[in-house]
């Protein structure tokens, strides 16, 4: 699927901006720029950790890195976004956890990535790096993977290194878990390294088998909407990693690897009967999963709007037996299949962030105006929203 010409234009107009950005702050010009997307997952909420299918697509909104060589052994991080500077020595980079480690901050998601290429044993040296991202800060569409998916990328290029992509994605998530301490899935790296531009990405999260699927929504007369509703979420609080902590804990009880092989799910759920909240946490991963195949079959045969109960299931399982929903999130999605939506979720890791709805083509505006009026309604605050493209994965562009 083709950007639209003022699309074109306005990626051309940001790429220009990081690199003048660069030169200014640096004093010379940039060796290029590489770029990562945010991403949507279109179905397959927490079945990543526990080895299961996933099947996101990337969007246009993206971190931008615009990278350099450095004489000495720092790494120089500036924002354009929040007109912030990070430094450090190469040598002084130390996961969340070290003895000493400093509080984590923004810029730990890039420095984290060469300090992840170092400890396997790549060969990086000191670096001037200049970001600017268009994908929304706790919202759910995996800000911090583009950033450091675009950095992977820039590293690789910059220092002529040979790192396959699944092998990229892995890196990256090791900056992520390791050095900034979020225990998350390979999901958001994966989506934000592989993902092809018209195709969602289905992806086998145990052997990474990986499988581009054409997503022609437009030949259908659907799109799929994107709400922010502004409900910051952050992956290094507890909640996310106290769900992944009792998905293990269930797959140990049932005598599994991980929660997808389990095939009887009644047989299962009865033997873990006494444990309330790991009969809920199982019973959405592993219905969880089986939508996700399901959703890949019909996107096969061009059935998109077949995908629509497959979403409202997801959300249902999500709010109660995952229970990882809130209240602006709920209302999103009820708001927006009252006002037309085919199927509505929640996307990302939960706990705020964004919804997705397949609507029908050109009811985007209608549809996110309702929710704006729902939220303003119980005093919300307002929602912000776009129609998602699926786009490319991370590249250079400059």
């Amino acid at each position: 699927m083709n950007q639209a010409p003022d699309a074109v234009a306005e990626h051309g107009h940001r790429r220009q901006q990081v690199l003048d950005g660069f030169a200014e702050r640096c004093g010379t010009a940039a060796a290029g720029v590489w770029e990562a997307p945010g991403r949507v997952n279109l179905i397959g909420e927490h079945t990543d950790y526990n080895d299961g299918f996933v099947m996101p697509f990337a969007l246009t909104r993206s971190a931008m890195v615009a990278a350099g060589h450095r004489e000495d052994d720092r790494v120089v991080v500036t924002s354009m976004d929040l007109d912030e500077t990070v430094e450090v020595a190469l040598d002084d980079l130390v996961p969340f956890d070290a003895p000493g480690a400093r509080p984590r901050v923004w810029a730990d998601y890039l420095t984290g990535c060469l300090w992840a290429l170092r400890e396997a044993g790549h060969h990086v040296g000191g670096v001037n790096l200049v970001v600017a991202s268009t994908v929304p800060i706790g919202a759910g569409l995996s800000s911090s993977a583009a950033l450091e998916c675009a950095t992977i990328a820039a590293m690789v290029d910059l220092f002529g290194l040979e790192i396959d992509l699944i092998d990229r994605a892995h890196l990256a998530r090791r900056a992520e878990n390791a050095y900034v301490g979020a225990p998350t899935g390979l999901l958001d790296q994966a989506a934000s390294t592989l993902c092809t531009s018209s195709h969602t990405l289905f992806m086998d999260c145990r052997t990474l088998e990986t499988t581009q699927v054409p997503m022609d929504l437009a030949g259908v007369g659907l799109e799929i909407l994107v709400l922010d509703t502004n409900t910051p979420h952050s992956h290094v609080d507890g909640e996310y990693a106290a769900r992944r902590a009792a998905c293990e804990r269930a797959a140990g009880l049932l005598g599994v690897a991980a929660l997808r092989d389990v095939t009887d799910l009644d047989e299962a759920l009865a033997t873990l009967g006494p444990d309330e909240e790991l009969v809920r946490r199982t019973r959405h991963v592993v219905t969880e999963n089986q939508r996700v195949l399901e959703a890949v079959e019909l996107a096969r045969e061009g059935r998109f709007a077949e995908l629509g109960p497959l979403l409202d299931q997801s959300h249902t399982s999500m709010r109660d037996d995952f229970e990882i929903t809130v209240p602006t999130v709920d209302l999103a999605v009820e708001t927006a299949r009252e006002h037309g939506a085919l199927g509505a979720r929640m996307t990302g890791g939960g706990f705020g962030g964004c919804i997705i709805a397949l609507i029908p083509m050109g009811t985007g505006d209608q549809v996110g105006r309702a929710i704006a009026e729902a939220f303003a309604a119980a005093g919300y605050a307002a929602p912000e929203w776009f129609t998602a493209v699926p786009s490319a994965g991370a590249r250079r562009i400059a």
